[in-house]
């Protein structure tokens, strides 16, 4: 079912057309959300183990010893025109986070901004769409709320569990950890592309199935991991809308380090570098370049069209871990048995002036 269709109608409407944004390109510039959390006072609570602090993926709140719930709330407008898949990449986008704390969703709630006089035949698409990923992910959707809107927007609020012991947190990073990343960047730029009418199938294609993969696998191959080596995991994250550089910069903050990336050891969608030298730039990549600007260094050999990939906004991107260097190929044994193409992709090394350097 590509595009909607307008009331009374058989005229077919792409859905990224509707949007101002797409996906989490259309996320508030984080200067200035940051700005605004860092000026809220403290919430004391011996049992919130991850509040907004340190701007983790989510929150875990313990209930007791040997139990906690993780909890988070993910929605954004039309990434791609199929109503379906683009139920299927906000389902799959709001549970990544629950995956990037190490916990396991158990339960979520819809949230739904659906225009008034829109096709109650897309509304049903999108939703099952987002059913479809839950129900993969053995995640009960319990209920939700819906609002009108002229502008569609789609998500869940996600709840887990999780061992108060066993969080994995964007922060505690240590010099010498090799950084693994476990999917091809670019989804920005393609997303741009197919707003624009410019994205080759093969373009959307690739961004589709990775914005439609679970980190459930990763996020198991790392447990896989962990059960044999417990302390060598040291921070995990994943890369979303503030794109690999924004999420890089919250782990070296948080936790005291500089972090060097290769751009020639990432992976890339198909259709990424294209798009990125074709200029298909969202407003959400110049808010995270500005965001990262006065901490990021580049080496001048890398090409402007990297550059703009690492701060591209990523929807339902993978995860980003900071691992023991001498386990670190033992780390992508384990995502190649699960069938992960996870890369080193750079290194955490002791803080300097730059907290980000791209070679």
């Amino acid at each position: 079912m590509k595009g909607s269709a307008l009331p009374n109608s058989q005229e077919p409407v792409r859905l990224t057309a509707t949007a101002k944004a797409a996906g989490c390109a259309a996320k508030l510039s984080p200067s200035v959300l940051e700005a605004a959390l860092n000026k809220l006072p403290a919430q004391p609570d011996p049992n919130c183990l991850v509040g907004f602090e340190t701007s983790d993926d989510a929150a875990v709140y313990r209930l007791a010893a040997d139990l906690a719930i993780v909890q988070t709330v993910d929605f954004f407008t039309p990434i791609v025109d199929d109503p379906f898949e683009f139920g299927q990449v906000a389902a799959t986008n709001a549970l990544s986070d629950v995956y990037a704390m190490g916990g396991r969703p158990i339960s979520s709630l819809t949230i739904l901004a659906f225009p008034g006089n829109g096709d109650p035949a897309v509304l049903e698409q999108v939703l099952r769409g987002g059913l479809s990923k839950m129900s993969e992910a053995n995640c009960t959707v319990v209920g939700g709320h819906s609002i009108r809107d002229d502008e569609l927007k789609f998500g869940y609020a996600v709840t887990g569990t999780i061992h108060p012991g066993k969080i994995w947190k964007n922060i505690g990073a240590q010099a010498g950890d090799a950084l693994i990343l476990t999917k091809a960047i670019g989804t920005g730029v393609i997303s741009t592309a197919i707003k624009q009418q410019k994205a080759a199938p093969a373009w959307i294609a690739a961004a589709t199935a990775s914005m439609t993969t679970l980190n459930r696998d990763a996020a198991n191959a790392l447990h896989d991991f962990e059960a044999r080596h417990p302390t060598a995991i040291h921070a995990v994250t994943d890369v979303t809308g503030f794109g690999l550089l924004g999420h890089a910069r919250e782990m070296a903050i948080g936790s005291g380090v500089a972090i060097e990336f290769d751009h020639k050891k990432i992976a890339y969608l198909n259709g990424a570098i294209d798009a990125a030298r074709a200029g298909f730039f969202s407003a959400g990549m110049k808010n995270n370049r500005e965001f990262v600007e006065g901490c990021a260094d580049f080496a001048p050999s890398v090409p402007d069209e990297f550059r703009a990939l690492v701060v591209d906004p990523q929807t339902s991107g993978g995860l980003l871990v900071a691992i023991a260097p001498a386990h670190a190929d033992e780390a992508i044994a384990a995502f190649t048995n699960r069938h992960i193409d996870a890369r080193i992709i750079g290194a955490v090394k002791p803080k300097t002036a730059h907290l980000l350097f791209v070679t």
